[in-house]
């Protein structure tokens, strides 16, 4: 009983592995198409050489049978002339035997003939299937070029739509705003900067010239004090002449 669960869990284990390998084998078909296409040509041609030297082996059986038959005929109709001459010099007994291989000679071209027959048929339909095979790795060899030339295409496409739509454009995109929004600000700042000096100025001057008004003011209430001075002490002193 134990035997039979060990069997079945190794049984698992190996069918798990086995799945595991199939998947691994998958990926890397899929990273890889050129090297399958390449292995299945290669594997293709590996079978195009057995069939034909197959071919070429049924070829060899036809051209000997050929042969065969030549040879039989030639050899029927040589123990047909030499029965008629030892039935010319009376000699029976050599023509029974005469006859007898003869007899034996047709048997054995019937035979060679039914096989040339056969041979024949299997050497059409290898030569058939021997064109169509080459013809099928040449599609194949053909067919490899296009899918390796669309994978490309697919795989230019992809990197182009990535590259238009990935992020790292959208950053670059981010960072020349972010730029563009800096130079604007210190535009800003910098014309800001002028607008303030300028008013700096403005006030500066404008106090200037009201400290001027103030100091001629002051200048001129001087002056007016003085003349109203020089005025009321004359005035102060006619009195004091009067009395003397």
């Amino acid at each position: 009983m134990s035997g039979t669960k060990s069997a079945s869990v190794f049984g698992r284990m190996r069918s798990l592995l086995r799945g595991i390998f199939s998947v691994w084998v998958r990926d890397r078909e899929l990273e890889s198409p050129e090297a399958v296409y390449e292995q299945a040509i290669r594997g293709r041609l590996k079978q195009y050489r057995e069939l034909k030297d197959a071919v070429a082996g049924i070829l060899y059986m036809r051209g000997k049978l050929d042969a065969e038959i030549a040879e039989r005929r030639a050899e029927i109709a040589r123990l047909h002339d030499e029965t008629r001459r030892s039935l010319s010099g009376g000699d029976e007994e050599a023509c029974l035997t005469l006859i007898a291989h003869k007899q034996s000679l047709f048997e054995d071209l019937e035979r060679a003939e039914i096989e040339l027959g056969a041979v024949r048929v299997q050497a059409d339909e290898a030569k058939a299937n021997l064109v169509r095979f080459r013809e099928e790795i040449r599609s194949l060899v053909r067919e490899k070029g296009r899918m390796i030339a669309t994978l490309a295409n697919a795989k230019a496409r992809r990197r182009l739509q990535a590259a238009m739509e990935g992020l790292s454009v959208e950053a670059e995109m981010d960072a020349l705003e972010g730029v563009r929004e800096q130079i604007e600000r210190m535009g800003a700042e910098s014309e800001l900067d002028r607008e303030i000096g300028g008013t700096e100025a403005r006030g500066r001057l404008r106090g200037f010239r009201d400290q001027a008004r103030r100091d001629a003011a002051k200048s001129e209430l001087a002056e007016l004090k003085r003349e109203m001075a020089a005025r009321i002490i004359p005035a102060q002193n006619e009195p004091m002449l009067a009395s003397h």
